[in-house]
């Protein structure tokens, strides 16, 4: 599929595209620069659940302390 860039650097995402995407009118993409590839990769924002206080009580602070504090006394 080929398509050209608009006078504003748009650029249309085909129909059958945005349908096996779940793309729709107001949805948000992702674009992301492979330079090695000289390409671009464009994916759907999926709206995820908040991840806060997902690790309560794990106690990562206090070992990233502890780690912190050997390290200074190094």
């Amino acid at each position: 599929m080929t398509h050209k860039i608009g006078p504003k650097g748009q650029v249309v995402i085909p129909k059958d595209l945005r349908e096996r995407l779940g793309i729709r009118p107001g949805d948000e993409v992702d674009f992301e620069l492979d330079e090695d590839a000289g390409t671009v990769r464009v994916e759907p924002v999926r709206d995820h659940s908040s991840l806060r206080g997902s690790l309560a009580g794990c106690g990562l602070v206090s070992e990233l302390e502890d780690d912190h504090r050997s390290e200074a006394r190094r």
